[in-house]
């Protein structure tokens, strides 16, 4: 088999893996089955597999030649609680689940490079395979961690990817520094006395307090957080009475925020904490402010410098330097693989899905990989792995 036809009997596989991937969407810590696939797929090119890191996470251990190096690779493979809109053949068979943000593709690249890896074995060291569950809001990275995710296997490095619409095909954007947002939820819950609508002055009008609240809560970030700083707070949700003629007796807003830096992720904490109390004491209610109620927050995705110029020099060799984007904006999305980065030093990269028309961003229901991008994504790794655990 000639080289040019080995690449395309790969690209071709993987083209498979991803669709297999994307018709059997699993949600978070619910991965059994793309658990399977996965660990099955590393078994049969020679990897060993560690299962049920963190729930459902999996892991590959590939060593080569004496080294004492070793790094980590990471894909996501949770989806997302979405009805898919797509028609192919390959749409989602899971009803009310999708794989709307690409982690299908990533657990496919990801794949594609341990095989060649596998095969090739062009490095001095060992290689982690790491697969994640639960990215979206339900912080799989955090629960492979305190599984010992690093204690057994103890990687000096670590690195993620993720797919970018509106990136053109094949490029990398990358950057040392804040990559994605922190990441917080808070739910506030005001309670007062409940009357009739004609006789508002009987009781304590919630729903006009949580108004002000709401409005208050609009100068955190334009008056509390250094303009210099990049921030946003946000109500999703309000929950309040169930009549047209009586006012309630409690209201329950939730929000997020999100910024690129600890101490103003803390500061926005407790300044929307202190207009809730400040709020209550005004309109005689009582209230309280919970940050994070459901799941935790997500820090900062910092990438360090050294493992960022690795990025840099691994992306430039398979893409070429005309096509990395060296600053990019960080994005006011957040990722867990934050937390594996407070662990380890190491980069996140953005790979260009190509164009967002036509729905295709991440988190829409006509979203779908481009699968024009995988061979690209693996050899990204192999080369990243090459780099990094190079023989000496």
């Amino acid at each position: 088999m000639t080289e040019s036809s080995g690449r395309r009997s790969l690209h071709d596989a993987m083209r498979q893996w991803r669709k297999h991937l994307h018709q059997y969407p699993e949600t978070a810590f619910e991965e059994h089955g793309t658990a399977e696939f996965i660990a099955g797929k590393m078994a049969g090119f020679g990897i060993e597999v560690q299962r049920g890191m963190g729930g459902t996470g999996v892991v590959g251990i590939l060593s080569a030649g004496s080294g004492s190096r070793k790094i980590a690779l990471r894909a996501d493979m949770d989806a997302l609680f979405i009805q898919e809109q797509n028609t192919f053949d390959h749409k989602s068979r899971h009803e009310g689940k999708m794989h709307a943000c690409g982690h299908d593709g990533h657990s496919a690249m990801l794949l594609g490079a341990a095989k060649q890896l596998a095969e090739q074995r062009r490095f001095n060291g060992t290689v982690y395979f790491i697969f994640q569950p639960a990215e979206e809001g339900r912080a799989g990275a955090q629960a492979m961690l305190e599984d010992g995710l690093f204690e057994r296997f103890p990687a000096d490095c670590v690195f993620g990817m993720h797919n970018f619409p509106g990136i053109p095909a094949g490029h990398f954007a990358v950057k040392s520094g804040p990559m994605m947002a922190a990441f917080d939820c808070f739910e506030i819950t005001l309670k007062g006395q409940a009357t009739h609508a004609a006789m508002p002055h009987l009781g304590n009008d919630v729903i006009v307090a949580a108004a002000q609240l709401i409005t208050n809560l609009q100068t955190v970030v334009s008056r509390t957080v250094n303009p210099a700083d990049a921030a946003v707070v946000s109500i999703t949700q309000i929950h309040a009475g169930n009549t047209w003629n009586a006012l309630p007796d409690s209201v329950v807003l939730k929000g997020t925020f999100r910024c690129f830096d600890s101490s103003v992720q803390t500061l926005i904490a407790g300044k929307i904490k202190h207009l809730t109390d400040m709020t209550c004491a005004a309109f005689g209610i009582s209230g309280d402010m919970t940050l994070n109620p459901e799941n935790p927050g997500y820090p900062v995705t910092f990438n360090s410098e050294k493992e960022t110029l690795l990025a840099l020099q691994a992306a430039s060799s398979v893409a070429g330097t005309g096509n990395i984007h060296l600053n990019p904006a960080p994005s006011m999305g957040s990722e867990d693989f934050a937390f594996m980065l407070q662990a380890k030093p190491g980069c996140y990269i953005w790979i260009g899905n190509g164009s967002s028309e036509h729905g295709c961003l991440l988190h829409n229901p006509h979203y779908d990989f481009n699968d024009d991008i995988l061979l690209t994504g693996a050899d990204y790794w192999v080369k990243l792995a090459e780099i990094v655990l190079v023989n000496e």
